[in-house]
């Protein structure tokens, strides 16, 4: 299954954002644990990946509407979780309901994560419990197998090469949204090396509010630790996923876009902080 990806925009003034925390060093990982991953762990992972991509391929010869094709995608997510031996306990649940429309019985929003490790999409696939659409690079669609799948289950494309090319890979990001489908999206356009929240582009709440829809955070805590970035080993341990409280966008213009991204990333930042702050202190 392909990783999530997000929009990279212009390059954008230096924010004002919240304090930098300081991030402990990764601990050293014992060897056993180190053998276990290469030996067992990760080929396995490979193993699920293979099978479960073959046969979403499969499943996309008659899904047209990606239905069943994300149904193979969460069972793919959730054999991973099981894996790297990572319980996942998911809060905020109830911020669900009042975002479902009657015609589509989904909460339509744009999901916005931070993104912390390669397990953020399993961890987002297997938990979030309604169908939706991601984004992925324009340049996978040409991959064999990949792009495939890609185009079948009906994910949107991002080409970044120009503006006109990014406002229009947006475009499609609304025309989802306006079909009845969420789409959910990493605003920081890549995994974070140091596990700290980084600053964020303004295409989810570009798209938020064109679309008119909710802008709603999630935090993902404990990924980094169980898969940073540049590291093979997995180091189990449990997980967590935050939705936040949606944010309205009625009213809003694409001008509000910066101001709602900062509202975003703070609200994410403070939750990520809080956690894990918490869970050092126990």
């Amino acid at each position: 299954m392909p990783e999530q990806v997000t929009l990279r925009d212009e390059p954008q003034a230096e924010e004002s954002q919240a304090p930098v925390v300081a991030v402990p060093p990764r601990p050293q990982i014992p060897l056993p644990l180190q053998w276990l991953t290469y030996l067992l762990l990760m080929p396995l992972v490979g193993i699920a990946t293979g099978a479960f991509g073959t046969l979403s391929l499969l499943v996309g010869l008659w899904d047209g509407t990606g239905r069943q094709q994300h149904w193979v995608a969460r069972q793919w997510a959730r054999v991973l979780l099981r894996i790297a031996m990572a319980p996942i306990k998911v809060e905020g649940v109830e911020h669900l309901q009042p975002l479902r429309r009657s015609d589509s019985h989904r909460p339509v929003a744009v999901y916005a994560s931070n993104h912390l490790s390669y397990y953020d999409t399993p961890a987002l696939f297997a938990k979030l419990p309604f169908q939706f659409r991601i984004l992925a690079k324009a340049s996978l669609w040409k991959v064999p197998f990949i792009g495939w799948y890609l185009q079948r289950s009906g994910q949107v494309p991002i080409d970044t090469g120009s503006g006109r090319s990014l406002i229009a890979s947006l475009g499609r990001g609304v025309k989802t949204l306006d079909s009845g489908l969420p789409l959910v999206l990493f605003p920081e356009g890549g995994r974070t090396p140091d596990g700290e929240v980084k600053t964020m582009v303004a295409g989810a709440a570009w798209m938020a509010i064109k679309a008119q829809v909710p802008l709603v955070p999630i935090t993902l805590v404990g990924t980094y630790e169980l898969l940073p970035m540049h590291t093979y080993v997995l180091r189990p341990r449990p997980l967590k996923l935050i939705i936040g409280e949606p944010i309205d966008t009625m009213g809003m213009t694409t001008r509000d876009a910066d101001a709602l991204t900062k509202r975003l990333r703070q609200i994410i930042h403070d939750t990520y902080i809080a956690e894990t702050t918490s869970a050092e202190g126990q």
